[in-house]
C-alpha cells in the first residue's frame, strides 16, 4: 500500500488520546478499564481508514472494538471517523501488529479481524503475511480459548495460502465463501478496499476459523 506522508498526522494523534490510546502497554490485561465494562473485545489488525471497524462498533454496541494500524498517515482517517461517530465501544492503536503481545495478554481478545491484508506474494516474504503461523501463534497467545479469526481478501493466492496455514496450525474452519457477495451471508460490513474491488467485479473471499481448546 502506498501511503502519502502527512507530517501533521502524529501531532493530531497526540491531540486525541481519548480515541487513539496513548501508552497502550499500560492496559495490557486491563482493557476493561478503558471501556469501563467487561464486554467481549474484538480487534482488527490493519484497520486502514477505519470504515469496517467503525461500522462494526455502530452495529454491535455490546462488543468493544480496537482498530490497529501502524501508519499514522492512514489511521488519522479512522480517527476522523471515530471523532464524528464518538463511539464509546471503539478505540484505535497506532502500533505495529508484530508487537501485539506488548499490549494484550491471554484472554484479552475474543476475536480478530484480518481484512484485505497485504498478500506478500513472494515466498521469501511469507513470514510477513498476517495469516502466517507466527502471527497465528501471536493471536492465540492474546485470545480467549476458542477465539476466532475472521478473514477477508480479494487475493485468491493469499486466501488459498491462508486456508493451508490455518489447517496446518490446527484451526477449525467454521465458514468459507469463495464469492462472498454472491453468497447468502448476511450482515456483511465492507471495508473501503472491499467496496473498491467489488465495484470492479472482483471476487471477495471470506472465512471464519476457530482455535480449538
Amino acid at each position: 500500500m502506498r501511503v502519502r506522508h502527512k507530517p501533521w498526522a502524529k501531532e493530531k494523534i497526540e491531540q486525541h488520546p481519548q480515541y487513539i490510546v496513548a501508552n497502550p502497554e499500560q492496559y495490557k490485561g486491563k482493557w476493561h478499564e478503558v471501556f469501563e465494562n467487561d464486554h467481549p473485545l474484538h480487534i482488527e489488525v490493519g484497520t486502514g481508514k477505519g470504515q469496517f471497524i467503525t461500522e462494526m462498533a455502530k452495529a454491535n454496541p455490546g462488543i468493544n472494538y480496537i482498530g490497529i494500524e501502524i501508519y499514522d498517515s492512514v489511521i488519522i482517517t479512522a480517527l476522523d471517523r471515530l471523532i464524528e461517530a464518538d463511539l464509546p465501544n471503539l478505540r484505535l492503536l497506532n502500533v505495529d501488529a508484530n508487537d501485539l503481545a506488548k499490549y494484550f495478554t491471554k484472554n484479552d481478545v475474543d476475536q480478530v479481524y484480518l481484512n484485505f491484508s497485504d498478500p506478500w506474494p513472494k515466498y521469501r516474504h511469507r513470514k510477513r503475511r498476517l495469516t502466517y503461523k507466527d502471527f497465528l501463534k501471536l493471536y492465540e497467545d492474546i485470545m480467549v480459548d476458542g477465539g476466532e479469526i475472521h478473514f477477508k481478501t480479494d487475493n485468491q493466492g493469499l486466501f488459498e495460502n491462508s486456508l493451508m496455514s490455518f489447517s496446518e496450525y490446527g484451526l477449525l474452519l467454521k465458514y468459507i465463501s469463495l464469492d462472498l457477495h454472491k453468497s447468502d451471508y448476511e450482515g456483511n460490513i465492507m471495508t473501503e478496499y472491499e467496496e473498491k474491488f467489488s465495484e470492479k467485479g472482483s471476487r471477495i473471499y471470506r472465512c471464519e476459523v476457530k482455535y480449538q481448546n
